[in-house]
């Protein structure tokens, strides 16, 4: 079967939402034609839709590879690599002795890479907050925030953080004088 009856098919089975056999075909389609970008990107999308971000990354780094100069192929594997790193620095803060230090910096990167994740910004936020970098914290959290402003959990952190924040400056003020 050529490329494109299988990115048919992959469609037929992405409007009947069964996104594991669309997966399929689009990986048939690469099969038949494993120079064509826009397959790769495809099934990068459907990957990352279906929640395997691995897999997704995988496919989106070899769309881009194969067409280099396209924003959207370098947009999206951007997008999947800041959240695998989201994932990563989840990762490190479960952990029993969380490192917050290795958590904040890949969530720096993941934001770098893709300035409207709010699970970044807002993980970020707890993260420096928690770390006592309370002037990041304000900031990721005010980014969260106006990426999603009406996120409660998101408000009440920024309001924490704001608290905590004048708290000191009102220490540091009495112990200058």
């Amino acid at each position: 079967m050529d490329g494109e009856s299988c990115i048919r098919k992959a469609y037929e089975y992405i409007f009947h939402s069964d996104f594991e056999e669309a997966i399929y075909w689009f990986e048939q389609a690469i099969v038949a034609e494993p120079d064509n970008a826009g397959y790769y990107h495809k099934c990068a999308v459907s990957c990352a839709r279906s929640g395997k971000w691995t897999k997704a990354k995988i496919y989106a780094d070899v769309a881009e590879k194969l067409d280099p100069g396209n924003e959207e192929y370098r947009f999206h594997s951007q997008t999947i690599q800041s959240r695998l790193l989201l994932a990563e620095a989840n990762g490190l803060i479960a952990e029993a002795n969380p490192n917050l230090k290795e958590a904040a910096e890949r969530l720096r990167h993941a934001v770098s890479l893709d300035p409207l994740s709010f699970d970044a910004y807002y993980t970020l936020a707890m993260v420096c907050h928690s770390d006592g970098l309370l002037d990041e914290a304000i900031d990721c959290a005010r980014e969260a925030l106006r990426l999603d402003p009406n996120h409660s959990a998101a408000r009440r952190l920024f309001a924490d953080i704001s608290r905590k924040r004048r708290m000191e400056r009102i220490r540091s003020t009495i112990r200058r004088k």
